[in-house]
């Protein structure tokens, strides 16, 4: 059987940890993900830079149906799922680099990287930012962990 290498989650503590985080910032994360201070079509293309590191088909075609309601182009969207952000708004990819970097390194980005977001967008974005990146995190691990499961009981014929 082929090895899984998609990001899931490793532990029942890590998922654990992902659902006292967001019971503990319930209304923050709501007023986040409801373009308070960031618009849906950048909160979409966020979700998708995270997306395209962790792998999860689910969340690839949820969010890519939610950005192009949000007026994101086809063409954009193919260009985010390869990693490039070319086509962005210009203001938005300091924000995408960082979220593909946050993504590679498990949502442990370096200081460096992380002060540089905050200067460039201010805390309180960043913070919305930081609260969008963390979201998709958990649904992509919650979908490659769902698939894993599946790819683990087919021996492998399905997922991965």
């Amino acid at each position: 059987m082929k090895p899984f290498t998609k990001r899931k989650y490793s532990s029942l503590r890590e998922c654990w940890a992902d659902v006292r985080f967001f019971v503990l910032r319930r209304k923050p994360i709501r007023a986040a993900t409801r373009g308070a201070r960031i618009s849906p079509g950048f909160r979409e293309r966020l979700m998708l830079a995270v997306t395209q590191v962790n792998g999860c088909r689910l969340c690839t075609f949820a969010h890519s149906r939610q950005a192009l309601k949000q007026g994101v182009s086809r063409h954009e969207i193919g260009r985010i799922m390869g990693a490039d952000f070319e086509d962005c708004p210009d203001e938005e990819v300091p924000a995408l680099l960082y979220a593909q970097h946050w993504a590679d390194t498990g949502g442990r980005p370096d200081d460096e990287a992380r002060a540089k977001l905050v200067e460039t967008y201010g805390e309180a974005v960043a913070e919305d930012i930081h609260l969008i990146l963390r979201t998709i995190r958990a649904g992509n691990y919650t979908g490659n962990t769902l698939e894993y499961l599946v790819n683990r009981v087919t021996f492998g014929l399905v997922g991965g």
